[in-house]
């Protein structure tokens, strides 16, 4: 996916699975964040096939000022956020995962 989506910068998940407590009918809470976008926030994740995964996935993605707002906010999903989202890429270090 990286390599055909250049503005493509960072993915990770959180809830269920990110916590450990996963179990039958969880789906895989998705974070993106990308270099900035045209789409209007509600419909980014129509742009994202992640059918492909074995599990349903919910898919939150964010332009790079839009996630550092949200980290900054001090509302739950902020906490939460920062607490909880596993990086599995990040374009700066493609070969370790970071929030």
């Amino acid at each position: 996916m990286a390599r055909s989506r250049p503005e493509l910068r960072r993915v990770g998940y959180f809830g269920s699975y990110a916590r450990g407590n996963w179990g039958v009918g969880s789906d895989l809470d998705v974070v993106i964040v990308v270099a900035s976008s045209a789409t209007p926030a509600a419909r980014r994740a129509t742009e994202w096939d992640l059918t492909r995964l074995p599990v349903p996935a919910d898919v939150l993605v964010f332009t790079e000022d839009e996630w550092r707002s949200t980290l900054e906010s001090g509302r739950r999903f902020a906490r939460v956020a920062r607490d909880e989202v596993v990086g599995v890429y990040d374009r700066a270090s493609p070969h370790i995962a970071s929030e």
